[in-house]
């Protein structure tokens, strides 16, 4: 499971690792893994175990059960339709501390200011860190309240529109009108200085 979530992502790391842990916790608890839209994942944030999350449970975002809210939080809330039943788990903050040499690293790395010495250094701590995090007992690591499931609607096709200025097609539900003409999201931007 490790090695194919490594594979997946493309590093090992904390993030990832969490993202494994969750997805056990998920799959213990609702069932397994979604073949279909009978799963549904609400993810809180767009990090690394995101991917071990869509890997392990099933939850895609081509499927349509797999839905991001931009919140920034290291929260995961999943639902299965055939139960009805759902979790929500939250990511204890003090499962990811690291010591000062491991954050002074992280800093130059993402400065890219690091050496190439520092670089191994920083992704040795990484891989430990991560290891860590596998081996945390899950009361340490996470939180996990079982809720009541929200509606999430099943995915549905749209018909694509073509936009009047770039002539590439777009959901319908997704056009925005100027004027009665059909526009995608970025040419409305353009043309009326809005951000959506």
């Amino acid at each position: 499971m490790i090695e194919n979530a490594i594979r997946f992502h493309g590093h090992q790391c904390p993030g990832l690792a969490a993202g494994i842990r969750v997805s056990e916790v998920v799959l213990r608890e609702l069932g397994k893994p979604a073949r279909d839209e009978e799963m549904v994942a609400i993810v809180e944030n767009s990090s690394c175990g995101v991917d071990a999350i869509q890997l392990l449970t099933g939850c895609t975002f081509g499927k349509g059960n797999l839905i991001f809210r931009d919140y920034g939080k290291s929260v995961y809330t999943f639902i299965n339709r055939e139960t009805n039943k759902a979790l929500r788990i939250s990511l204890n903050k003090e499962a990811f501390d690291t010591d000062e040499e491991h954050r002074t690293l992280f800093a130059k790395v993402r400065n890219k200011t690091a050496t190439e010495a520092e670089r191994d250094i920083f992704t040795q701590k990484h891989i430990k860190k991560s290891y860590e995090i596998l081996d945390l007992p899950e009361d340490k690591l996470m939180t996990i309240k079982q809720v009541e499931p929200e509606p999430v609607q099943k995915a549905r096709i749209h018909e694509s529109l073509d936009c009047v200025v770039c002539n590439e097609p777009v959901m319908e539900t997704r056009v925005k009108l100027l004027d009665g003409d059909t526009h995608c999201i970025p040419c409305f931007e353009k043309l009326t200085g809005n951000k959506f």
